[in-house]
């Protein structure tokens, strides 16, 4: 029977269904996470794929946090204020130890890898420590003495904050932006790519994925790109994308192509498919390490140079002084830049360390001397994603350039050697690719949006097992993916043997500095009822060696943890066949029986049971033709059960083997690095929101001491213009120059330090001085103006209420002449008009009505004029109100007049325009109750029967001297309203207005001309 639903579920669904449409069309951003530069671009309906800028309209952000100490001690619950970006980097010389760049390198790694002691030795000024749970990298800042060290992931958290503020103001004010699609390099582990979501949870991003550098390259080169179909025999493109950095370099080899695949019903589809086949790295190779090489020659020079010689200065002395090596770090990236496109260059530092000057040059021939080792590890990291690959390079189609570093010369000459100038290509976006690619792939998981199919499949590029202790207390340790497995594919099944509970581990292996691969432990799975799943299994007949327990594994495609999709405890057992299951009721409905019923008899052979149920059919059939069908179906059933329960008794049910599952519960934890505690990572998340808070406040009080100095300017400017003096007081004027130059003196004094609410009432001191005199100013230039307006409405409306009177009283007379001459002829129209014969009513109604006509238009030429379609009583309320009107007006002119300039004024610009509204509703009120009289009258003429047709727009006067009707028809003089079911508009009423003025005066011309003749 088929499944119905009740109008409640029905109902409920559809709330679903829209509640979660709406709440899924929002925001989504792409985040290009670099060393040195952090990328934005979000995609909202109607904002595809746009970049983040900057405060300062920049397409990037420089990937740095600052603390910028306050002069005086801060406030209890206040923080110093925060720079990021080049605002950061610009206070690196002034605050070393409160700016905090390229934190990119240190997430996820702890206090005493070789990567976070570099980064140590490049910053002395910052105070890195090990964060007392984790053990990764914190830094003490100076400016908040009495906070707890800040986690790399805290500082990175407020970066991403930053993007996200910039982001939903690009966006709009009813605009949110929570989801995230983040890049991180292919070499970064799994307790890496942790610290990159915990960042994000910290200021409530939720990350929908992440993704490899290469991999976001590649797919934004796909979007534009259509590629061979295999399906149809066509070959994959083999590209390889060289993404060179700040931080590191990286070589990524990528499949790329088209496949046919099964649509909606019996439709085909091409979808294009990126997939990572092979990936290498450098961690160190990129724009900062040939920085620190020029850095490093600075130094030499420096100490070599005859000043530093005759004060003794030494190399340690240089590079442990936090403000000289954050100078010569700054102008070193310079230097590189304008290496890269010209031969030389040269740099100078004013008092760079114990008040010596220094000037440096450098030419491109000693660049590249200092870089010819890290020339040769450009080779390298080629070679290692070629040999993961399994591929040689004249397999490759193309290499891709990606990254600000590979513009540099020598590495582009490296690649050349390796490839072939022929193979490099520039065919992308070498700063943007990897973040439109990331938002690509946003917009793509995000349901509010529909892009491109592409279907992608990152690399694990770490290899990955498990370890574990079998029943016999031995540890055993398997390899499940390789460096080359795909994130998202098909899960593995792997089988134990342990029958009792036990913990299984994985691993991640993972090069060390010194050569030698280290695993490192990500996840732990340990099994809840194992042991109670093997001895109920026991129990229905399983012997102990036909027991297996077995998991199925993936690789997420989201972050490349381990995902346990499934764990069952299994074996083969004898079990009794089930009695009356749904195919042998359905075989005995329909008169089958079961499988041994159906087995041929021997000769001479009949079977008691299918006597019995010869028996029963034949009184079912005799019964049917007197019960229901219901009852019938309930017998036979009552029959075929019955005869099953005699069967069962006679002969015994066989068994069969058969496969029994049991799922098995068990729990997933997180191992490596400590996580943060819920109380740690509330206090975090807390701690973040406070000093945002305190941002939030610092710039409201910004905002209200920059409108109170500007409002000070503002007062100085108006107390000198010719109108704010003639509509002012010289006491006003007075007294507003005191305040204001007391409000100057107080800001340049006290007020530096006041707080916004101080601010706020200094400024509303002020405006509630200049107000009135610039409300005076504004009523004197408007009011000319309205009251013309108000003049013109009243002339028009007195217009319109003497034509309409007009017409009335004509009307009138002419009824009243019509009524007598209608008197005077009755006896006359009586002897006329003789009975119709029944001969003449069989054609009546069949005359042409060119040719009929009546005795009254014959006799009467003139038609008289048109009925009116209002009364006296209907111009009442708009007579009163014009007058009204007129009477106010006059007596506040007169009250305005006797005021001077720098008085108040009484005739105020809203109350002209309210009366000007009023008199303005009061026409389109009588026009609409003229449109509705109108189709009144035209409702009880067309009730009428009338058996000879007239002309169109012909007067038609009833045999009881009713008044005459006019038809509505497309005139001249007539104006057709409601067609549309509106009401008349103000230039219609207008028309109507002239027009009726106009055919007022060709009626008294006509009646001139009578009376002259």
């Amino acid at each position: 029977m088929a499944q119905t639903f009740s109008p409640r579920s029905i109902l409920l669904c559809v709330v679903f269904l829209f509640s979660t449409n709406v709440l899924a069309i929002s925001a989504v951003l792409g985040i290009d996470l670099g060393t040195e530069y952090i990328k934005a671009t979000l995609v909202k309906p109607g904002i595809p794929l746009e970049i983040v800028l900057t405060k300062d309209s920049r397409r990037k952000e420089t990937s740095a946090v600052a603390f910028k100490p306050s002069q005086n001690a801060p406030k209890s619950g206040s923080y110093p204020e925060r720079a990021y970006g080049s605002d950061a980097i610009a206070l690196a010389a002034r605050f070393p130890g409160d700016v905090y760049p390229n934190l990119k390198t240190l997430l996820g790694l702890p206090t005493d890898d070789e990567i976070v002691k570099e980064y140590a030795a490049r910053h002395p000024a910052l105070q890195l420590e090990a964060h007392k749970t984790r053990g990764t990298a914190a830094f003490k800042s100076k400016a908040t003495a009495k906070e707890e060290a800040w986690m790399v992931e805290e500082l990175l958290a407020m970066e991403l904050q930053s993007i996200q503020r910039n982001a939903e103001a690009l966006a709009g004010s009813d605009s949110t932006v929570r989801s995230v699609v983040i890049t991180v390099p292919p070499f970064y582990t799994i307790e890496e790519k942790r610290a990159v979501e915990l960042a994000a949870d910290l200021v409530g991003l939720k990350v929908l994925s992440l993704i490899s550098d290469g991999l976001a390259v590649g797919l934004n080169y796909a979007t534009s790109r259509t590629f061979p179909t295999v399906s149809e025999g066509g070959k994959p493109e083999y590209h390889m994308v060289f993404d060179m950095g700040a931080g590191s370099a990286k070589a990524t080899i990528m499949k790329f192509q088209g496949r046919t695949v099964k649509d909606i019903g019996k439709f085909n589809k091409t979808v294009q498919e990126v997939q990572v086949v092979g990936s290498g790295w450098d961690r160190t190779l990129g724009g900062d390490a040939l920085n620190y090489l020029i850095v490093d020659d600075m130094v030499s020079k420096f100490v070599e140079s005859p000043a530093a010689k005759k004060a003794s200065v030494s190399e340690e002395g240089v590079r442990g002084h936090g403000r000289a090596m954050a100078k010569l770090l700054k102008d070193a990236e310079r230097l590189r830049h304008i290496l890269s496109a010209n031969v030389d260059t040269a740099a100078s530092f004013e008092d760079l360390y114990d008040d010596i000057d220094f000037k440096y040059k450098i030419n491109r021939a000693d660049f590249e001397k200092l870089a010819e080792v890290h020339a040769e590890r450009v080779g390298a990291t080629v070679q290692k994603a070629l040999d993961v690959a399994e591929f040689d390079i004249k397999q490759l189609d193309s290499i891709i350039l990606h990254g600000g570093a590979s513009r540099t010369p020598f590495v582009q000459k490296q690649l050349e050697k390796i490839a072939g100038s022929d193979k490099l290509r520039s065919n992308v976006n070498s700063d943007e690719a990897a973040v439109f690619g990331a938002a690509f792939r946003a917009a793509e998981l995000s349901p509010s949006f529909r892009v491109k199919e592409i279907r992608i499949s990152d690399g694990s590029f770490y290899p990955a097992g498990m370890k574990w202790t079998n029943p016999q207390d031995k540890p055993q340790q398997q390899r499940l993916w390789t460096e080359g497995s795909l994130l998202g594919a098909v899960p593995k099944e792997v089988t134990f043997t342990n029958h009792e509970d036990f913990s299984v581990r994985f691993y991640q292996q993972v090069p060390s500095t010194d050569g030698a691969v280290v695993d490192r432990e990500t996840k732990v799975l340990t099994t809840k009822n194992l042991t109670a799943s093997v001895t109920s299994l026991v129990e229905k007949g399983c012997a102990h060696p036909d027991i297996h327990f077995k998991v199925k594994l993936r690789l997420g495609a989201e972050d490349g943890e381990v995902e346990v999709d499934n764990a069952t405890v299994e074996c083969e057992a004898e079990v009794q066949e089930k009695e009356g299951s749904v195919m042998d009721g359905v075989k005995n409905l329909f008169g089958f029986g079961k499988n041994k019923d159906q087995q041929p008899l021997k000769d001479g052979e009949e079977s008691s049971d299918q006597e019995a149920s010869e028996s029963a059919s034949t009184t079912e059939s005799t019964e049917t033709s007197t019960t229901s069908v219901d009852s019938s179906s309930t017998s036979t059933t009552a029959t075929s059960a019955s005869a099953s329960a005699e069967s069962a008794e006679s002969s015994p049910v066989p068994k069969k083997k058969q496969l029994v599952v049991i799922p098995v519960d068990y729990a997933v934890e997180k191992t490596g690095i400590p996580g943060l505690l819920k109380a740690d990572l509330t206090k975090a998340k807390d701690r973040i929101k406070a000093f945002e808070a305190s941002d939030k406040s610092r710039r409201l009080r910004e905002e209200a001491l920059n409108q109170l100095e500007g409002f000070t300017y503002k007062v100085r400017d108006l107390l000198d213009t010719e109108s704010f003096v003639a509509a002012s007081s010289p006491e006003e004027r007075a007294k507003l120059e005191k305040k204001a130059s007391d409000a100057s003196e107080w800001l340049y004094d006290d007020g530096a330090d006041a707080s916004r609410e101080a601010l706020k009432s200094r400024l509303k001191g002020l405006k509630d001085l200049v107000s009135p005199v610039e409300k005076r100013i504004e009523e004197a230039k408007k009011r000319p103006e309205l009251i013309k307006d108000l003049r013109s409405s009243l002339d028009q409306t007195n217009t319109f209420i003497d034509t309409l009177k007009g017409k009335i009283a004509e009307a009138d007379a002419y009824m009243s002449s019509l009524s007598a001459s209608t008197t005077s002829t009755s006896e006359t129209s009586s002897t006329v008009t003789s009975a119709p014969s029944q001969k003449a009513e069989d054609f009546d109604g069949l005359e042409d009505e060119e040719t009929t006509s009546t005795t009254t238009a014959t006799a009467v030429e003139d038609r008289g004029p048109a009925p009116p379609l209002y009364t006296i009583e209907d111009l009442k309320e708009i007579t009163t109100l014009s007058q009204s009107v007129i009477e106010w007006l006059e007596e506040k002119l007169a009250e305005q007049e006797k005021l001077p300039e720098t008085a108040d004024p009484v005739l105020l610009a809203k109350d002209l325009m309210e009366k000007t509204k009023q008199l303005e509703k009061a026409g389109m009120d009588l026009a609409m109750k003229s449109v509705k009289n109108f189709d009144k009258t035209k409702k009880k003429s067309s009730k009428k029967p009338s058996k000879a047709k007239a002309k169109k727009g012909s007067t038609k006067t009833g045999s009881d001297g009713s008044e005459p009707t006019i038809d509505a028809k497309d005139g001249e003089n007539y104006i057709r309203f409601g067609e549309d079911g509106k009401g008349p508009s103000m230039e219609e009423i207008e028309e109507m207005i002239k027009r009726m003025s106009k055919e007022q005066q060709s009626k008294d011309e006509t009646k001139t001309k009578h009376d002259e003749l």
